[in-house]
């Protein structure tokens, strides 16, 4: 990964396994304030939200009264109701499913309520409204961090999970600094799942992404737009397609290609612009687990005006909101990063 290495990732404390190079970029990691680890907590704390108590997970399956009250809203059979991984459910119960018309119903490790069926008995749409129906349903004590629709198509053996995977995730209860931006005046375009896992709040467009190379392409569009202050995306591979199959050298292919995007990206990079590069929590391919991880948190942050320097460890993700806010000339209140201390200059632009 030259690129990265450049910038600084092995120069962050605790990064051993590579070249510790003198930073082009603002490095260092961050720890977790919040309690969980799971995508919601980790991006509501990247913009200043604490969760304080996590999300409920459901290790042997929902309770039965939740999900007898799931079948009956939706005048459909339930089938499954336990962890498991995605794509292994749909191939052990896709064929009952397409037979009878049930909805299968998952969880992880993660505080998720998953909802699959095959696309030529369920409609996408229909989905959506049962995945509507049990965001109503799962709240109070029952409140999962996010629903999921999960649609597939193919044959038995044969089946594949489409893009039109949809998320209704828990709104925040409380203001974020995206509201904070947005009351600014600063427009914001979400890639990738970032205007569903905020409820749309503060964002004023959104690009819908089903991969790396289109959240890729998307913010290389965007950028050369210059329509909007911020551009937000998530990348998703990283997390969906390898860190949670444990498949180690699908994740480092993922970096290597990242970093050659990058390598190509950087140039586009103006003289009063910054690109941050950070996550929401670890999701590491080489443990027994296939669950999130909770670990230290990579930030670094490039542009032609930002200090090189070794940051150390920081204390909560949300110096990513407060940094942003800061190179923004947004006074958020909370004074938590000061431009000065990230740009060469003596305020931010």
């Amino acid at each position: 990964m030259p690129v990265l290495e450049r910038l600084g990732l092995g120069a962050i404390d605790g990064v051993e396994c590579l070249p510790r190079l003198a930073p082009e970029a603002a490095v260092g990691r961050m720890t977790t304030v919040s309690a969980g680890k799971d995508t919601l907590i980790g991006h509501w704390e990247l913009m200043g939200q604490i969760t304080p108590t996590p999300f409920p997970t459901y290790p042997h399956g929902f309770p039965a009264q939740v999900i007898a009250r799931l079948s009956d809203t939706c005048g459909r059979g339930i089938i499954g109701n336990r962890p498991a991984s995605g794509t292994r459910i749909i191939e052990q119960l896709g064929p009952r499913q397409m037979q009878t018309g049930e909805l299968i119903v998952y969880t992880s490790a993660d505080s998720v309520l998953q909802i699959a069926a095959h696309e030529s008995v369920v409609a996408p749409e229909e989905l959506y409204r049962y995945c509507r129906i049990a965001r109503r349903i799962c709240t109070g004590e029952h409140a999962v961090a996010r629903v999921i629709a999960r649609p597939f198509i193919g044959t038995p053996g044969a089946f594949v999970r489409t893009e039109r995977r949809r998320d209704f995730p828990l709104k925040p209860p409380r203001p974020l600094l995206l509201d904070i931006l947005a009351a600014h005046n600063v427009g914001i375009a979400a890639v990738g799942k970032i205007a569903q896992i905020y409820s749309d709040r503060g964002i004023r467009s959104h690009v819908h992404t089903t991969d790396n190379a289109a959240g890729q392409q998307a913010i290389a569009e965007l950028w050369e737009a210059a329509a909007d202050d911020l551009i937000f995306a998530n990348l998703v591979d990283f997390d969906m397609l390898y860190g949670h199959r444990n498949d180690v050298s699908g994740y480092a292919a993922a970096l290597a290609e990242f970093d050659a995007w990058l390598g190509g990206f950087i140039p586009r990079i103006g003289q009063d612009e910054a690109l941050i590069i950070t996550a929401d929590h670890g999701c590491d391919p080489t443990t027994p687990s296939t669950d999130h991880s909770r670990e230290y948190v990579p930030v670094l942050i490039y542009g032609p005006r930002i200090t090189p320097q070794n940051l150390a460890t920081i204390e909560g993700l949300s110096f990513v909101g407060h940094a942003v806010c800061a190179l923004l000339g947004v006074d958020d209140g909370a004074g938590d990063v000061d431009a000065r201390e990230l740009l060469r200059g003596t305020a931010a632009s």
